[in-house]
């Protein structure tokens, strides 16, 4: 299954494929996404979900639905 995903607030829209690394999708979106540990515990890479759920991007996978809204953080001290 093929999911729309959209980065914001740069407006960067990619495709996925369902159960893919988030990171990789947003590597390949050519979107930065901070990272510390890249195992979750550090929240360097916590990002907003369109609901407002927040969620870690290195240990997330892409989800089952037509389409997906990132709202990346700007953190300085990442």
């Amino acid at each position: 299954m093929i999911v729309r995903v959209r980065f914001l607030p740069d407006d960067v829209t990619v495709e996925a494929e369902v159960g893919e690394a988030l990171l990789d999708v947003a590597y390949r979106a050519g979107v930065f996404i901070p990272t510390g540990c890249l195992m979750g515990s550090c929240y360097a890479c916590t990002v907003e979900l369109e609901d407002g759920e927040n969620i870690r991007a290195c240990i997330t996978a892409i989800p089952p639905r037509e389409e997906l809204t990132i709202n990346l953080f700007s953190d300085p001290t990442w």
